[in-house]
């Protein structure tokens, strides 16, 4: 052993015994490689169940990653590669909303809105109709994000999807909106086409990618369930990294959102259990209506960032790594600055790694690392800078994690902060640090718990085991 190698050891050993001052709890992670390529959904498994809950209308149907579109060719290691790629890109996009440095695409429209906030897009979707007759399509859910569009026919240039492009003019209920309709103006900038006087939206993304078109009403048909005059953007310029749904179903916190135009038959509630893409014997599910609140969830309570109004902000004030608070995270560091709105957490579901502040991530990842001393290290991978080679094990002990909010602890799983990176046995601790003052809880963290959006109560719950 090499003197180099003596003194690591010493120093977390060291470091081991100031940071916990108890002895260190551990729970089991068994270990799985990346998942294979997931098979494109039949559409059957789209339908919904029609629930019913004290006297409102609920609807339940499943989820899938968006790698199910992508090619079946595709290796574990590329695809895993492709989500982080997409998770730099809006994480990027979110902090640039919180930062208000927003880059707006001017385009051919004179007149032409940006709304909503700078968003990316989500990695979960289903399937639905729009119109009516209804034109079945698959859309990206996306609690980071208030509009609600599909590209449409004609189209001037639009990216490759799964289905054909929605024809509006083959819809009986499509409506547009007019300019000075009330819609329109919610709108943070509405756009007029000044032959029609029909409202035009944009929607840019801080990764480039954008949505131009029509702001109109349609109907949308969850099986035989009809939800009528939804506000929508029908977009007939949409060009960036969708993938291959056909457009987007924003549940972001804003009157424009889905849940923000519908809350008056679904109570203001909604919830969404994702899967781990390691275990696909339960289907990611949403729940909408009263049936989506989880008896068992602890709740705590959304906060308001007087500049945003579109995220889910919620009150972080620790973390614990083996049982011990991680110190020097405190509050304040989680804190929304109500001048600025910079700062402050919010739960996403578009976002794989949880982001954190650089200052508490830090911490807890030095944390971590304490409590993980007897794990062998591996090299640094994309974005994540504790890793260990865990090849040739069937299941290791790991410290546990808690996330502290305000009223709620959130005890996670081994598998939501140690995941796998290849299929090498190289598993990294599932957290990263930002230099933007917002942090992000992700949607690896958010796996197995069912996230309850009760809007009605102003709150968030989370569900342990709520897959079920």
């Amino acid at each position: 052993m090499t003197v180099f190698s003596t003194l690591s050891i010493l120093i977390s050993l060291i470091s081991l015994q100031t940071t916990f001052s108890n002895p260190l709890q551990y729970q089991t992670l068994s270990l799985n490689s990346l998942p294979k390529t997931l098979p494109l959904p039949s559409h059957d498994e789209f339908h919904p169940q029609e629930l019913t809950g004290a006297g409102k209308s609920s609807l339940s149907f499943q989820l899938h990653h968006l790698d199910s579109l992508i090619s079946y060719n595709s290796t574990p290691e590329h695809l895993f590669n492709l989500r982080l790629q997409r998770d730099a890109k809006r994480v990027f996009s979110l902090c640039s909303a919180a930062a208000k440095n927003i880059t707006r695409r001017t385009g051919d429209f004179s007149s032409s809105v940006i709304s909503g906030l700078a968003q990316g897009s989500g990695e979960y979707f289903t399937r639905f109709g729009i119109g009516t007759p209804p034109r079945y399509a698959y859309m990206v859910l996306d609690t980071g994000s208030d509009i609600v569009w599909i590209q449409c026919s004609p189209c001037r240039k639009c990216y490759t999807q799964s289905d054909r492009l929605f024809n509006p003019a083959r819809s009986t209920s499509y409506s547009p909106n007019s300019c000075d309709s009330p819609v329109c103006r919610r709108l943070d900038n509405p756009g007029c086409d000044s032959r029609r006087k029909t409202c035009l939206y944009q929607v840019s993304y801080g990764d480039g990618s954008f949505t131009v078109g029509d702001f109109a009403t349609e109907t949308f048909t969850f099986r035989g369930n009809k939800v009528e005059k939804v506000a929508f953007g029908c977009g007939h310029d949409n060009e960036g990294l969708f993938v291959a749904a056909a457009g987007l179903l924003g549940l972001g916190r804003g009157k424009l959102s889905f849940p923000g135009q519908t809350g008056h038959t679904f109570n203001q509630k909604f919830s969404y259990c994702l899967v781990d893409r390691v275990s696909s014997s339960k289907p990611s599910t949403i729940l909408f209506g009263n049936s989506a609140v989880s008896r068992n969830a602890v709740f705590t309570p959304l906060l308001t960032n007087p500049k945003l109004d579109t995220f889910y902000y919620l009150g972080l004030v620790g973390l614990s790594v083996g049982g011990t608070r991680v110190p020097g995270v405190s509050p304040s560091i989680f804190e929304v600055d109500s001048a600025t709105g910079n700062g402050g957490v919010i739960i996403d579901s578009g976002t794989s790694v949880t982001r954190l502040t650089n200052a508490a991530y830090t911490a807890f990842r030095d944390s971590f690392r304490a409590g993980a001393y007897d794990l062998k290290r591996a090299p640094n991978f994309s974005l994540f800078d504790t890793c260990f080679d865990l090849s040739g094990k069937k299941e290791v002990k790991v410290p546990t994690v808690v996330l502290h909010f305000a009223g709620a602890d959130v005890s996670l799983p081994a598998s939501n902060y140690l995941i796998p990176v290849d299929t090498s046995g190289t598993f990294c601790f599932a957290f990263a640090g930002t230099n933007s003052g917002l942090s992000i809880i992700g949607n690896i963290q958010q796996q197995g718990f069912r996230i309850v959006y009760d809007l009605a109560s102003n709150r968030v719950g989370f569900a342990a085991r709520g897959c079920v």
